[in-house]
């Protein structure tokens, strides 16, 4: 249920500021009926159905698909500028009614996944909105298609950046619709609000920052918590960046990319796995349990790591099939497993098995082997 209809500090117009509060006036004038352009036509129409929303005057969606590499028409730059706006205050209403418990630190990290550039670019190709775009910019359309193909060959949906760095056109190209949207309605926030939120889903949720969290921001906050000290230092090697985690002043992981930030974000999920696990020493993992031989396979691994999540009051392992192989009469499967503990979320896959079950099992022991390792058993 969207928490924009249910709240007592909503009023059916919209949100209510006390009159002293109030900025200037927003000229309340309807916008005019246009039509798109001919050039035009197609593309608008198209969108409006993307959006489920007929626009009064075309010409703001008209302006809002064109970048300002096409000289013969006005740009969506100054959309843009609005749409950034609107569309961070709307996420905002959004999760500050959603959340009445999260602090402000929290509903900061939720606004800033829902609107980031990487989550935006992301609802752009969802929707293909960029081939409706107005441009001159083969270089636009290069980077466009190798963050397409990118996402194509992802395993799962990353929510903080994967292995190509988002093109920021693609986030534009959002914030110019909303834009456009909310100068149509006559910058009605609410109404913003219903008719682009479906754009935008599936919305991060709290859940979902709580399963995959901003590597860097975790890092911080882990490393903070423990009183340590933490440092990201970069380098070219041709035409790579590399970035490096220390911590204390001790290396502890590098990552590599042709972006730098795609490379600070590789280093720090490195980092954060690591140190997750060699500061869970802190909290006695090693009285909690049992001692196990030096095999892959440990007996009853599954239990064993169950019981144990359930001594540390961390959440239950949550295990999922990463792979399947072979013929249906000879079928191997690859699982792994993942613990949502309060400094991150540990991940370990196993071996290949005939069974789902030996499968799972392989991935608890890896998990268990790994908290040896760590000196945590």
């Amino acid at each position: 249920m969207d928490p924009f209809h249910n709240h007592p500090a909503h009023a059916s117009s919209g949100f209510c500021l006390p009159a002293s509060a109030a900025a200037p006036a927003i000229p309340n004038a309807e916008p005019p009926s246009l039509p798109p352009s001919s050039e035009m036509e197609e593309s608008v129409f198209a969108v409006e159905k993307i959006l489920n929303y007929s626009f009064k005057n075309k010409r703001l969606l008209e302006e809002a698909l064109t970048h300002s590499s096409y000289t013969d028409s006005a740009s969506y730059q100054r959309l843009e500028f609005l749409g950034d706006a609107a569309l961070g205050l709307a996420v905002s209403c959004h999760v500050f009614l959603a959340y009445p418990q999260l602090d402000q630190g929290q509903l900061t990290l939720l606004r800033a996944a829902n609107i980031s550039t990487e989550k935006l670019a992301r609802v752009a190709i969802r929707h293909g909105l960029y081939r409706f775009v107005r441009r001159n910019a083969a270089s636009l359309d290069d980077k466009v298609t190798e963050f397409t193909d990118a996402i194509i060959h992802e395993d799962d949906p990353v929510a903080h950046g994967g292995s190509v760095k988002a093109p920021k056109i693609l986030a534009d190209i959002i914030e110019s619709i909303a834009a456009a949207i909310y100068f149509d309605v006559n910058f009605d926030l609410q109404r913003l609000w219903v008719i682009f939120r479906g754009l935008l889903e599936p919305i991060v949720t709290l859940e979902d920052l709580q399963q995959q969290p901003q590597p860097v921001t975790k890092l911080f906050e882990l490393c903070q918590k423990h009183r340590k000290e933490v440092d990201i230092i970069y380098w070219k090697k041709e035409a790579k960046h590399i970035a490096s985690v220390l911590v204390d002043g001790e290396f502890i992981a590098s990552g590599s990319s042709e972006q730098k930030e795609i490379a600070k974000l590789n280093a720090a999920k490195v980092a954060l796995q690591k140190l997750s696990l060699s500061l869970a020493s802190n909290v006695g993992l090693s009285d909690d349990m049992d001692i196990v031989d030096g095999s892959f396979e440990i007996e009853g691994a599954k239990q064993k790591l169950h019981e144990l999540c359930g001594k540390r009051k961390w959440p239950k392992p949550s295990y999922k099939i990463e792979k399947e192989t072979g013929p249906s009469h000879e079928k191997k499967f690859l699982c792994s497993v993942q613990i949502a503990t309060i400094d991150g979320l540990l991940s370990m896959e196993g071996e290949e098995k005939m069974r789902i079950k030996d499968a799972e099992n392989s991935a608890a022991s890896l998990m268990i082997r790994a908290f040896q390792e760590n000196h945590i058993a």
